[in-house]
């Protein structure tokens, strides 16, 4: 492990593998090194970059400074853009997705590629209540964890009752408890992208190419609001992994990461 100071103070670890050119990874709402699918995926593309997985604030090994803001996230990011030696390609999965898109905005970054950023565009699945993210607070306010990652699974990513409850079950559900404390980063990141409107053009400054990709067996839901941010950037294009759901197998899509970045 490695690990590099944000501009707050905050240390943030990473890994880093391969060789070629930098290319930093950015996970979704409660992954960091070893419990992501980003691991599986820099093993897939450590043959042709050097690829960087890390934990964001407040997960695994990194640290947390208070108070939150996207801000700091994105400072973060530009921590790690400095280790690479100042340039880096930057990939986004699910919330880390809409937070890699926030980075694009002012970092020296000459290629995105996001997978399924979770945005609700439209009436396919029932918007996230504007109260949402008080309640979240309150949760964990309140010390109820699991209660927080529930309103998380059944709220925001839409997943039904009968779902969550055999996930509470899973071994894996005390990992989710132990970093609940950073959902409410994720519901600042994706914003207010999941009022079931359609998505304005909120990245002018990302004039970069950039690469939407969805699998083709995600909810119809996932699958319109990464569509409709292609339509969106300035410079997109969009394409769909056939087979592949939000939990997406590295080997479909580490060979289209690299024909992208690489090309």
């Amino acid at each position: 492990m490695s690990s590099t100071v944000s501009a707050d103070g905050t240390k943030i670890a990473y890994t880093r593998a391969g060789s070629g050119p930098a290319l930093v990874l950015v996970d979704g709402a409660m992954c960091y090194r070893g419990s992501s699918p980003n691991d599986a995926l820099a093993k897939e593309l450590a043959a042709h970059f050097t690829v960087y997985t890390y934990d964001r604030r407040g997960r695994g090994e990194s640290t947390d400074t208070g108070p939150y803001t996207v801000e700091r996230e994105v400072e973060d990011i530009a921590a790690l853009v400095k280790e690479t030696g100042g340039e880096a390609l930057l990939f986004g999965i699910s919330s880390g997705a809409a937070l890699a898109l926030e980075a694009a905005r002012s970092l020296p970054v000459p290629k995105l590629a996001v997978y399924e950023p979770p945005f609700v565009v439209d009436g396919s699945r029932s918007r996230v209540a504007a109260d949402y993210p008080a309640r979240l607070d309150e949760a964990l306010k309140e010390g109820k964890r699991g209660k927080a990652v529930k309103m998380f699974m059944t709220e925001g990513v839409g997943l039904s009752g009968g779902t969550v409850a055999l996930m509470r079950i899973m071994p894996f559900w005390a990992k989710l408890k132990r970093v609940a404390h950073t959902l409410p980063y994720d519901t600042a990141v994706v914003g207010g992208h999941q009022s079931g409107e359609p998505l304005p053009p909120a990245w002018p400054e990302v004039k970069i190419p950039v690469l939407c990709v969805d699998g083709g067996r995600s909810p119809d839901w996932m699958r319109n609001g990464v569509a409709s941010l292609a339509k969106v950037l300035p410079s997109a294009e969009y394409r769909t992994l056939p087979g592949q759901t939000h939990i997406v197998k590295a080997t479909a899509l580490a060979p289209v990461l690299k024909d992208f970045f690489l090309g």
